[in-house]
């Protein structure tokens, strides 16, 4: 689970990241699933775009993506989104530590 201090800064990387995935009027089919695995794999964040055609919601395809790829939902803004998946092998990004609450 990501904390909003992990999140705010996978937000600011995404803002200069292309975006690598479109869903369109086929919606979330195997294909789109394995193209955003692989990115994830290769990339950790992702950018996506929901085409007008669509028939979901960016919210919605953040949302399924996230459960078949057991990724994270960064944000969803306007017709866009952001999916980060740590790749345990072979980590790219590093993400700010999440401090422990002193008593």
């Amino acid at each position: 689970m990501l904390t909003s201090k992990q999140r705010a800064y996978l937000r600011g990387l995404a803002s200069t990241e292309d975006t690598i995935l479109m869903v369109g009027k086929g919606d979330i089919s195997e294909n789109i699933i394995f193209q955003t695995k692989s990115a994830l794999k290769a990339r950790e964040l992702v950018k996506g775009k929901v085409l007008e055609t669509s028939t979901l919601s960016p919210r919605e395809v953040c949302d399924a993506l996230c459960a078949e790829c057991k990724a994270e939902g960064v944000q969803v803004i306007g017709s866009k989104f952001v999916l980060y998946k740590r790749n345990e092998t072979d980590p790219k990004i590093v993400l700010p530590k999440t401090e422990k609450k002193r008593n």
